[in-house]
């Protein structure tokens, strides 16, 4: 009974897995798919919500460097 079953299965030396480097390349793909997919999920217009991070980026960092110029000189004036 043995005989008969054994011969319809792959033994392991005759399965083709990838090499280490084509698996690992392939790992990375679909992590960054995953990524990619989680951060748009929920989201109408991804490309609206990324426009907007990067505008908030651009104004987070002239404000860091008015900070180190010494701050904005802002003066009060009343009429």
């Amino acid at each position: 009974m043995g005989i008969v079953t054994s011969c319809c299965k792959p033994s392991a030396s005759d399965v083709l897995t990838p090499d280490a480097e084509t698996r690992r390349r392939q790992q990375v793909e679909a992590a960054e798919r995953r990524a990619a997919e989680q951060a748009a999920r929920g989201v109408k217009d991804p490309d609206r919500v990324k426009r907007l991070q990067e505008k908030a980026d651009e104004m987070d960092r002239r404000e860091q460097e008015l900070e180190k110029a010494g701050g904005a000189n802002l003066r009060w004036t009343s009429n």
